[in-house]
């Protein structure tokens, strides 16, 4: 299967899907991607220690488009599959891509087209209209937002697709990495770098004894959750466009391979995720800035996961985040003053994004008393 690959011009895009238990999901997936009109692409499946079946499955597999899959020994979490994907790609472009999508026909085409016409290669990534997949008249996510409460939070999600704020393309502070498009130049200059003493330990091994990297674009610390947010922190530090195209298009089942919205493991992980997020990106003087509204988000949201039952794995996830921040002191972004601007710029992006945050939940309180009517 790789032999065919590499005797075909490298691509324009490379669809990395990481996929942990997922073979439920893979044909759907597949047959998506298999009627897209936009056909300079190939896909890159990188398994993730499976034990459904997914690795006898994937090793057979062919498609209509050049296919390559990497099976890794073990469970790297989502960072450490995209990572190795990532490394493994030679395209001027990656879409990263969920197993329990449903792409529609002119997804690649739109983002690609978004990257095609930035003549100043300012845009790092694209995220698409994500749909739900049983309820097509209501978004998944237009796009990822950050606000002053320190909440990452999916722009529209629960409205209707035909909303016309979300009809339109726009900046935003991050982009899903369920199903975003990224340009594959720039990961190279804000990976990350755990120094040389450590070189050994920067490696997966596949099934077939081959090493890929751990690092460097996705935080491995993280292993799954707020990774993307991370990354597209680090890009905007650096001057970097986030962009919503609304002509992308894709059905989205959603915590496909978590099982459900909310579980011990995703909320402790989110909230450790949280703190190690701000420390790395947020300087000095952002972090005493924001301190307050941090802190009364961390008291909301302990709040609602001691009313749903989830109280205290968010708190242990709070506290292993505050105790093993040493752990994420060589991934931090250090303030640079020539870059004093663009933190105002962010700044002003975390005050945008509250109302637009407000905005959506007010939206979607007013339907669920609408429903109860």
């Amino acid at each position: 299967m790789e032999e065919r690959c590499s005797e075909l011009k490298t691509p324009k895009v490379t669809v990395i899907i990481p996929n942990y238990n997922g073979l439920k999901f893979m044909d759907q997936c597949m047959n998506a991607l298999a009627g897209q009109t936009y056909t300079d692409f190939a896909v890159l499946i990188v398994d993730n220690g499976s034990t459904d079946g997914s690795v006898e499955y994937l090793r057979k597999l062919s498609a209509g488009f050049p296919l390559q899959v990497i099976c890794l020994k073990e469970n790297t979490g989502f960072s450490g599959a995209v990572n190795a994907g990532i490394s493994a790609a030679e395209s001027e472009y990656v879409v990263l891509l969920n197993n329990d999508t449903e792409a529609q026909p002119g997804y690649l085409a739109a983002l690609a087209e978004v990257f095609e016409k930035d003549r100043r290669h300012r845009i790092f990534a694209v995220s698409p209209k994500m749909v739900q997949l049983y309820h097509k008249d209501l978004l998944d996510d237009a796009g990822d937002g950050y606000n002053l409460f320190g909440w990452a939070f999916q722009r529209g999600v629960g409205q209707s697709v035909k909303t016309p704020k979300f009809s339109r393309r726009t900046d935003v502070f991050s982009a899903c990495a369920g199903a975003a498009a990224y340009r594959r130049e720039v990961f190279e200059k804000i990976r990350l770098d755990r120094g040389k003493a450590e070189e050994a330990d920067c490696f997966y091994e596949d099934l077939d004894g081959r090493k890929w990297p751990a690092y460097p674009y996705f935080d491995p610390l993280h292993f799954a959750y707020l990774e993307d947010l991370d990354v597209c922190f680090r890009a905007r530090i650096r001057g970097y466009r986030v962009v919503y195209e609304p002509a992308s298009v894709v059905y989205h089942v959603g915590s496909g391979t978590s099982g459900s919205k909310y579980n011990a493991f995703k909320v402790r992980l989110a909230a450790r995720n949280n703190v190690y997020l701000n420390y790395k990106n947020m300087p000095l003087f952002m972090l005493l800035l924001n301190l307050l509204g941090i802190l009364a988000g961390v008291l909301v949201k302990l709040g609602f996961f001691v009313k749903i039952g989830f109280g205290r794995e968010y708190i242990a996830g709070f506290f292993e985040g505050l105790k093993t921040l040493d752990r994420c002191r060589e991934h931090k972004t250090y303030f640079v003053s020539r870059r004093l601007l663009t933190y105002i710029g962010i700044e002003l992006m975390l005050v945008r994004d509250t109302f637009s945050y407000i905005q959506d939940f007010t939206v979607r309180q007013a339907a669920k008393i609408g429903k109860k009517r």
